[in-house]
């Protein structure tokens, strides 16, 4: 039997930020069209992708 749905929340968010800070790593040296990809796979990970966006100063590359 899984684990509990609390359990599988907890692993999903851990998950989640992990992503996140890889993809905030690359995005130092990210090209603008590597930044345009960045903003992309944000929007598919996390309901909150458009405020990340606009911290990440990504909105001028996306779109």
């Amino acid at each position: 039997m899984p684990g509990s749905e609390r359990q599988r929340e907890i692993r999903r968010r851990r998950k989640r930020r992990e992503g996140l800070t890889k993809l905030k790593s690359r995005l130092s040296k990210a090209s603008p069209s590597e930044k345009a990809e960045i903003a992309r796979k944000l929007r598919g990970m996390t309901p909150g992708a458009e405020v990340l966006i606009e911290d990440w100063k990504l909105e001028e590359t996306d779109r």
